[in-house]
């Protein structure tokens, strides 16, 4: 059974950070692309970083350099450095792993950036 926890998430003023983290159970884990995506209220869930198997990154155009994604295949974790945190990043933030046609999400920690 593939598990995706989330942890990391919380308050943080305006130009704070934040490390969110995410692990992961019941896959082969390096074979997998990893990403995290954001759902703020009212809007669609977007992309906002994806660490390929093979180590590539790429990044929501909204991010501009303020993220950066990596992970741990010995820890089977994909973590996710938040820096100059905006209010417009307040979100539900999920983790997801994908592998040819077959994907998982976690449930979400929520980020709450106050200005």
């Amino acid at each position: 059974q593939v598990q995706l926890v989330e942890s990391g998430g919380g308050s943080v003023q305006a130009g704070g950070s934040l490390r969110l983290s995410c692990a992961a159970s019941g896959i082969v884990f390096s074979i997998c692309d990893m990403g995290w995506y954001r759902q703020a209220p009212g809007k669609q869930r977007e992309l906002v970083a994806l660490i390929t198997s093979e180590g590539l990154r790429n990044y929501g155009d909204f991010v501009k350099g303020r993220f950066t994604i990596s992970r741990d295949n010995g820890k089977k974790t994909v973590d996710l450095q938040m820096n100059s945190l905006e209010p417009e990043d307040t979100a539900v933030y999920y983790c997801n792993s994908r592998f040819r046609a077959s994907e998982s999400w976690g449930k979400g920690t929520l980020v709450t950036v106050s200005s």
